[in-house]
């Protein structure tokens, strides 16, 4: 059946094997996608949605760099909102709610249209070794397919194991089978694995909630989309709601701890600290009687709900009896009910920066196997490890993002310098330069690095370019273009800002806070500028932030720049730590265990000081 020897075989369909698999297929690599259940490909677990604070600018990072993420989820959205649009730029987020069946769909069918891409409906039980070097994979029915890479994807089905209350069964989503094999294989190859917990709310039938007693969550009113490309936004959109649980609800579900599998022992690992179950909540918040519940539909034409906020593997009685007492859920009718679901990870800090193992050369992982959660995170990884697997096989550079160049550069360097212990989320906060790593600008950022390698198409660049040059064109515009007292001094007043006495270039006024592209289009000179040369939103939004962030860009800028020096000095592979004996014992482990390429890396891994990093630059002759 599998004569060939393929380049680059990705073991799971969710969102990270099938990045994985499309990037690597794009790039020219012969693919093959084995996935447990081809009717699942890019199935949404969990949240039918996209994005959100941080999640929204990886997505579109994805889409810069040539990724479907961000198209796909444009052509199954039924709701999109900014959030964070109160804040400054570098947090506004996108994210849109999607129809769950639709996405998937679209999955498929994006798959499908790509060369390059076969398919094949198997587990995967083992993996093909020799002389340290992954060579294809075996599956559970012992046939053998040839590779020259491997791309694991496995998300929650090593040995997953599901949870409701009592009950436990082996799975790795509702209804689908776990996956065996993988995890004993190679930690007798000699890597570390670890176990992890997420957990999903119920689900419910829609007909049987009153949401006239809920408080409506539309989407916007001008709503955008993910892609750069020219994808549709929404003309109509789905209604969301939110409700809130309270005392009495908290009380119904206290009486099923007892039962619960996070606190009488039976679930041992640990679950995503900012996305906690409604037990674990009420647990660690005891001093609140009420949580936020977003009633959330799952497709154009399905009366399914997603009830975000009360994940739980309590009994199904117990969850049933509790959302019973939330207000507008007295009569609901459950679908399904939520559950825990316990998986093995293997700690990232066994990988590359490029998603290949230490271990085992052209082995990669991606996802939920790294220990991350979220679609988006898991994505994102699977991208690069497609990218990198396909590079590698053709003797190119590697293609590593840097922390001020991407939150995909944050996420995978976090993963490799620190690990984690704990399912890792991405958030603003953890990027240093979030002024520059903005949603608005993904595509001038990772579009020129992506066509280079060949992946982003010559419509991604050329749409890059214009958008470019005509942002920097009007930013001009407003450096060269004067204006006088009394065209300005109108708008000044009105928003209560000190008036000018003195002519001055429009740059100036621009700054002012208050002031915002809006204001600016009242003045007949700047409002034929920009019918003229038919500037879009996306133009308009550029100008506006570079006009008024121009000197927070560039310190952020500059800063990163200084820590790019440490960058550019690499530390030799075979570097011997264990000979320096004025460094800490703990840094000589971390630094042996974890072999940084370079001293800005070394100096971002926990447990290594400052003094520390003096003594290696000093046996560096630096």
């Amino acid at each position: 059946m599998f004569d060939k020897v393929y380049d680059v075989i990705v073991v799971g369909g969710g969102h990270a094997g099938a990045e994985a698999a499309a990037a690597a297929a794009n790039l020219g690599s012969k693919t093959l996608l084995v996935t447990m259940s081809l009717q699942n490909i890019g199935q949404m677990s969990c949240n039918p949605a996209m994005g959100g604070i941080a999640k929204g600018q990886i997505v579109r990072e994805i889409d810069a760099l040539g990724g479907y993420s961000g198209i796909i989820t444009d052509k199954s959205a039924i709701q999109f909102k900014m959030l964070n649009k109160s804040k400054g730029p570098a947090m506004w987020s996108p994210r849109a709610q999607c129809d769950r069946m639709r996405f998937a769909e679209e999955w498929r069918i994006a798959l499908e249209n790509t060369p390059n891409v076969d398919f094949y409906q198997e587990m995967v039980s083992g993996l093909l070794i020799e002389e340290n070097k992954v060579v294809g994979v075996r599956t559970s029915m012992g046939l053998e397919i040839k590779s020259k890479s491997v791309v694991l994807t496995n998300g929650t089905f090593l040995n997953g194991l599901i949870h409701i209350g009592d009950k436990q069964m082996g799975g790795g989503r509702s209804g689908e089978k776990a996956s065996t094999g993988i995890t004993e294989q190679l930690v007798a190859l000699g890597f570390d694995s670890g176990r992890m917990k997420t957990g999903t709310p119920p689900r419910v039938d829609g007909r049987s909630l009153d949401y006239s007693v809920m408080i409506p969550q539309p989407g916007d009113l001008h709503p955008e989309t993910f892609s750069y490309l020219d994808t549709k936004p929404l003309a109509t959109q789905r209604e969301c709601h939110m409700s809130h649980t309270s005392a009495l609800v908290h009380d119904l579900l206290r009486e099923g701890f007892d039962r619960s599998p996070m606190f009488n022992g039976r679930i041992k690992s640990l679950g995503p600290r900012y996305c906690p179950s409604i037990e674990d909540k009420i647990n660690r918040f005891a001093d609140k009687d009420s949580h936020q519940l977003f009633v959330e539909p799952e497709g154009w034409n399905t009366v399914e709900v997603y009830v975000n906020g009360f994940s739980t593997s309590l009994p199904e009685d117990v969850q049933f009896k509790a959302l019973r007492s939330v207000k507008g859920f007295e009569k609901v009718k459950f679908f399904r009910p939520g559950y825990a679901i316990e998986y093995d990870y293997f700690p990232p800090t066994q990988l590359k920066h490029t998603l290949e193992t230490k271990l085992i050369d052209h082995l990669y992982f991606a996802g939920q196997i790294n220990g991350t959660t979220g679609y988006e995170e898991a994505a994102s990884q699977g991208l690069m490890a497609g990218i990198n697997a396909h590079l590698k096989l053709n003797e190119k550079d590697p293609f590593i993002l840097q922390r001020d160049e991407a939150y995909i550069g944050v996420l995978i360097d976090d993963l490799i310098t620190k690990g984690t212990e704990e399912p890792y989320r991405m958030f603003t906060s953890r990027a240093e330069y979030r002024t520059l790593l903005r949603q608005d600008n993904a595509d001038l950022r990772l579009t020129p690095k992506s066509f280079k390698i060949g992946l982003a198409t010559k419509e991604r660049m050329e749409r890059m370019e214009l958008k470019e040059k005509q942002s920097n064109s009007f930013i001009q515009f407003f450096k060269e273009t004067s204006f006088s007292p009394e065209e300005v001094n109108p708008i000044l007043e009105r928003l209560d800002s000190s008036l000018v006495k003195q002519p001055d270039k429009m740059f100036k006024v621009f700054s002012r806070p208050k002031v915002t592209m809006d204001h600016m289009k009242e003045l007949d000179v700047v409002s034929t500028y920009i019918n003229q040369n038919s500037l879009d939103r996306e133009v308009l939004e550029q100008t506006e932030i570079q006009v008024k962030y121009s000197g927070y860009i560039a310190k952020e800028k500059n800063n990163a720049d200084k820590l790019q020096r440490l960058e550019n000095i690499k530390i030799p592979a075979d570097f011997d730590y264990s000979n320096i004996k004025s460094l800490s014992f703990e840094a000589r482990e971390k630094l042996k265990s974890i072999k940084p390429i370079s001293i800005s890396q070394a100096s971002r891994i926990s447990g290594v000081s400052p003094s520390d990093i003096s003594v290696l630059l000093v046996y560096m002759g630096r």
